[in-house]
């Protein structure tokens, strides 16, 4: 059986691995969560999409309490994809504190995109004890 995580929504008694966002949901969801952000910009007809998502998957397992991981399909949401200037997919953006921090484009293996995360999030707890060692 697989285990779904805590942080996805409910669909047919199973919790989802990574939440879906919108338009609408992409500040609320994002820009103003209290914890890093995976965001995966795809859309439905992309081989290259299809291929990562499994890594996105398992990553938003893995580092559920450090990170929230979201899509957004690129053809339903336009204006996020635009503002952030999305001009391939798959593109995987880290947000901290609402400002987009690093950028992966394409099909990557899992160790990159974990290396990528793993670099930022020990940013975020440096600048968090040096802030409390000042």
């Amino acid at each position: 059986m697989i285990k779904f995580l805590k942080q996805g929504k409910e669909y047919g008694g199973h919790i989802l691995p990574v939440s879906q966002v919108e338009d609408s949901s992409f500040s609320k969801e994002v820009v103003n969560s209290n914890l890093p952000v995976l965001v995966d910009f795809w859309a439905p007809w992309c081989g290259p999409c299809r291929m990562v998502a499994p890594v996105v998957d398992a990553i938003a397992e893995e580092y559920q309490d450090r990170i929230k991981v979201v899509k957004i399909n690129t053809d339903k949401n336009p204006t996020t994809a635009t503002e952030y200037g999305i001009r391939s997919i798959p593109t995987l953006m880290i947000f901290i504190n609402g400002q987009r921090v690093d950028t992966v484009i394409g099909a990557v293996p899992k160790t990159t995109l974990c290396n990528t995360i793993n670099k930022h999030l020990s940013n975020k707890n440096q600048s968090k004890i040096k802030n409390y060692l000042i």
